[in-house]
């Protein structure tokens, strides 16, 4: 038995409508967020980078792909990440289950989307196809893209120190050796990339759809009754994935 209360069906649903109230006032906060991270400041990316793609080796302008916009999910995908060097980050591939099938509608919005690890491009490519993946993913091997675009100022990139814009609890992570995961956006115009924004921790957790939806069960995410959980969806035994 839960802790619950049981109620009637007319206090479940006072107790809803106050609920509902309290939920409008967060979306309209989360839709204040989302302009005031349309006006952070754009950052002119002169550095080149070169990724290796299933088309060749691309600049970071040319992932962009025609299109103004660029989302790069960083992947955890090298020799410090758990599953080197056959599987990529157990988190990551969690999230990019959410992410795979936005990539259609993004790019008709003006909006590519291509995920990046250090890894060998043919790793990626056999994890993708053992995954069922269709996204673009491209490989920054030999570059320092995901140390430049975690840590942002040189103090940081020598010590690579700063995880998560300086977060206390990520104070022992060494950038220099550790891949680790996030989201940044760039902008394409008039042939200059810019960079507009980067999340990374707690910050993902608006891409994963799964969160979402456990944050709307009864029980939640649960995560003390589910400590061996979540997995790649293949390494599932077959009775829990009925």
């Amino acid at each position: 038995m839960t802790n619950n209360v049981v109620g009637t069906r007319e206090e479940w649903l006072r107790a809803r409508k106050e609920l509902l109230e309290r939920e409008k006032a967060l979306t309209r906060r989360s839709d204040e967020l989302a302009r005031q991270r349309r006006e952070l400041p754009w950052v002119r990316v002169d550095k080149e980078y070169r990724f290796e793609t299933d088309e060749g080796t691309k600049t970071l302008a040319e992932l962009f792909d025609g299109r103004s916009q660029l989302l790069v999910y960083h992947f955890m995908f090298g020799p410090t990440v758990e599953g080197w060097p056959e599987a990529g980050c157990l988190g990551c591939s969690y999230t990019a289950e959410s992410l795979d099938g936005s990539v259609v509608h993004l790019e008709q919005h003006d909006v590519t989307f291509v995920a990046a690890s250090r890894a060998p491009l043919e790793r990626l490519n056999a994890y993708r196809s053992r995954m069922g993946w269709s996204f673009p993913w491209v490989s920054s091997e030999g570059t320092d893209f995901n140390l430049d675009f975690s840590a942002f100022t040189e103090e940081e990139r020598r010590a690579g120190s700063g995880f998560n814009f300086g977060t206390p609890k990520h104070a022992d992570i060494d950038l220099r050796s550790t891949e680790l995961h996030g989201l940044s956006a760039f902008v394409l115009e008039d042939g200059v990339v810019y960079h507009t924004y980067s999340c990374y921790d707690r910050g993902t957790d608006v891409l994963n759809a799964t969160w979402q939806l456990l944050d709307r069960t009864p029980k939640g995410r649960d995560d003390e009754n589910h400590p061996d959980w979540p997995r790649r969806h293949d390494e599932y035994p077959k009775e829990e994935t009925r």
